[in-house]
């Protein structure tokens, strides 16, 4: 007696059995028609069975985009290299490597047959926004406005799924999705997000500080800009370079200097070199400066700009305004 395994086409798993029934019961019935209990009589499986695999009737179209979403989402966000829009264009195209036809593929050409036109759109639009959010996070680190980042992103996310609608319209499985995502990555990339780069390569900040380890420090640990560099030289003279993220020149009149002191402070004054430091958290962050060192000269408070700023005295006689931006 023969006892290896019978030759033939493997049998299918629960999710794949789940996935075609749905499909067959979409096209007979309609998509609003159809439920989870009617699934699972048609695949064969006990109804615990289908939220093994999938959380509502919904994500039996999208849980092979699903996961490759995860996928680009977590690469994008450990993404640190210093050229973002190259990371993006990678990470979306990879998007696409190896991606088989499937049930979005299918419900995406057989959409007004199976009474899926809504719901597609409605379920797209999440995608896009995942998406969208993924890059524009990715951009911002890199020192794209947040503006320009929300902009790119939203392009991106675009490219994403008019790439899947293409792929499934021009027959899915006759060409590879990462060819249609390549083609839409030329056009997202045309939306630009990163600022151009100009004459100056890095703006720094010189400060004397005659307490020269207590300042130190106070900007190093406890205010946390990262050591780049640090030097010595003859005399005793010592340098540190500290990272502060991305740095800009902000250039303002008089009026407008008065305008924020009316704003941020309660009668104080700008000094003509004051550092501005975007923070996550304001309130906390001035807790954790006071601690440090630090002298309170206006307590945070919401601009109408809608951010969250709060004045310090900092070593080495440092006027600091901390910002937080808050979300719209």
């Amino acid at each position: 007696m023969d006892t290896g395994a019978k030759r033939g086409r493997p049998r299918a798993s629960s999710r794949e059995m789940l996935a075609e029934a749905a499909c067959e019961l979409f096209l007979e019935r309609g998509y609003d028609a159809t439920s989870i209990t009617d699934i699972t009589r048609r695949a064969g499986v006990s109804r615990s069975s289908f939220f093994n695999y999938f959380g509502a009737k919904s994500d039996i179209l999208w849980a092979g985009l699903d996961d490759r979403l995860g996928w680009l989402e977590a690469r994008l966000a450990d993404d640190m290299g210093p050229d973002a829009a190259t990371d993006v264009r990678a990470a979306v195209i990879a998007l696409g490597a190896d991606f088989a036809p499937d049930t979005l593929a299918l419900a995406i050409v057989n959409a007004t047959a199976m009474g899926l036109a809504d719901e597609l759109a409605g379920e797209a639009a999440l995608r896009r926004a995942r998406i969208a959010r993924a890059v524009a996070e990715r951009l911002a680190r890199a020192g794209a406005d947040r503006l320009h980042a929300d902009v790119a992103g939203a392009a991106w996310g675009g490219a994403v799924l008019a790439s899947l609608e293409a792929w499934a319209r021009d027959g899915a499985g006759v060409t590879s999705l990462e060819r249609f995502l390549a083609r839409a990555a030329d056009a997202a990339s045309g939306v630009p997000a990163l600022p151009r780069a100009g004459a100056v390569r890095q703006l720094r900040v010189v400060v004397r500080a005659d307490r020269f380890d207590e300042a130190l420090s106070f900007y190093r640990d406890v205010v946390g800009m990262p050591q780049a560099e640090a030097y010595e030289a003859e005399g005793g003279a010592r340098v540190a370079i500290l990272d502060a993220g991305r740095a800009t020149l902000e250039i303002a009149n008089s009026a407008q200097v008065d305008f924020i002191d009316r704003v941020e402070t309660d009668g104080g004054a700008s000094d003509r070199i004051r550092l501005a430091l975007e923070v996550g958290d304001t309130e906390a962050a001035v807790r954790r400066l006071v601690a440090g060192g630090a002298a309170v000269e206006a307590r945070p408070r919401e601009t109408p700009w809608r951010s969250m700023n709060a004045r310090l005295r900092g070593p080495a006689d440092l006027q600091l305004t901390l910002f937080q931006e808050l979300e719209p």
